[in-house]
């Protein structure tokens, strides 16, 4: 079993920065990709980013130029870091890692947007 904890959510003002972190452990065999999807209030859930072992990367259009992600492949960690954030981007974010061909999730973070 793959256990995923999201940390470094939390309220800030529109223009603001957060970064997220997502940290795997538990029986790992080898991560592959690993990413962040958002649930804002009301709303399904959205892919947000995602990133290879191999560090390529993919964003949805709407995160583009302002959201980072990257991982230390050493510490089973990927990070988000987001910025010029805006009210919209309010959501609960939740980690995914996919290991053995298994798809995992956190148990989400709450990132706030409002001033």
């Amino acid at each position: 079993q793959v256990q995923l904890v999201e940390s470094g959510g939390g309220l800030v003002q529109p223009g603001g920065s957060l970064r997220l972190s997502c940290a795997a452990s538990g029986s790992i065999s080898r991560l592959s990709a690993m990413g962040w999807y958002r649930q804002p209030p009301g709303k399904q859930r959205e892919f947000v980013a995602i990133i290879s072992n191999s560090g390529t990367t993919n964003s949805a259009d709407s995160v583009k130029g302002r959201f980072t992600i990257s991982r230390d492949n050493a510490k089973n960690t990927v990070y988000l870091q987001m910025n010029s954030l805006k009210p919209e981007d309010t959501a609960l974010y939740y980690c995914h890692a996919l290991d053995r061909g298994i798809v995992h999730w956190g148990q989400g973070t709450q990132v706030t947007v409002s001033s």
